[in-house]
């Protein structure tokens, strides 16, 4: 006799596709909107991360390498990122005062500015996508 399973540990029951349907709507939707407001505040929503990671980063541990672990990008592409970002004025590089060879990064007034700006008008994007997530069962898998 072939056993039918539900829950945690077999097929998904109806509640969890539909938590996990809402769920995705949700994402998608949050990114959207945050791209569509990036780009009303002159980012796009790959330097709006950026900015947000080295504005919440201690205080001179944003480098290059550093971002590209964070981001989940090539240690190139993380570099070219950065660059775009510093030429048109955005974050700049500092010199760290423990090694020389690194060049920690922080936002310019622009960079504060337009990061501001974005994340004032996510403020309410964040809460709601925030309360769905809460209202979920159990913490993230990292895998």
């Amino acid at each position: 006799m072939m056993k039918r399973l539900h829950g945690a540990m077999g097929v998904p029951t109806g509640d969890e596709y539909r938590e996990a349907a809402a769920m995705r709507i949700a994402l998608r939707a949050f990114a959207s909107r945050s791209e569509h407001v990036a780009r009303a505040n002159g980012l796009t929503a790959e330097r709006y991360e950026l900015l947000l990671l080295i504005k919440t980063g201690p205080e001179g541990e944003a480098t290059v390498g550093k971002l590209s672990r964070q981001l989940s990008i090539g240690q190139s592409a993380a570099t070219q990122l950065v660059r775009r970002a510093e030429d048109i004025g955005l974050l700049e590089r500092t010199l760290s005062p423990k090694d020389a060879r690194v060049h920690p990064l922080r936002l310019t007034p622009e960079g504060e500015r337009r990061l501001a700006r974005t994340a004032a008008a996510l403020r309410r994007d964040r809460s709601a996508l925030g309360a769905l997530i809460a209202g979920t069962a159990g913490p993230l898998d990292p895998a």
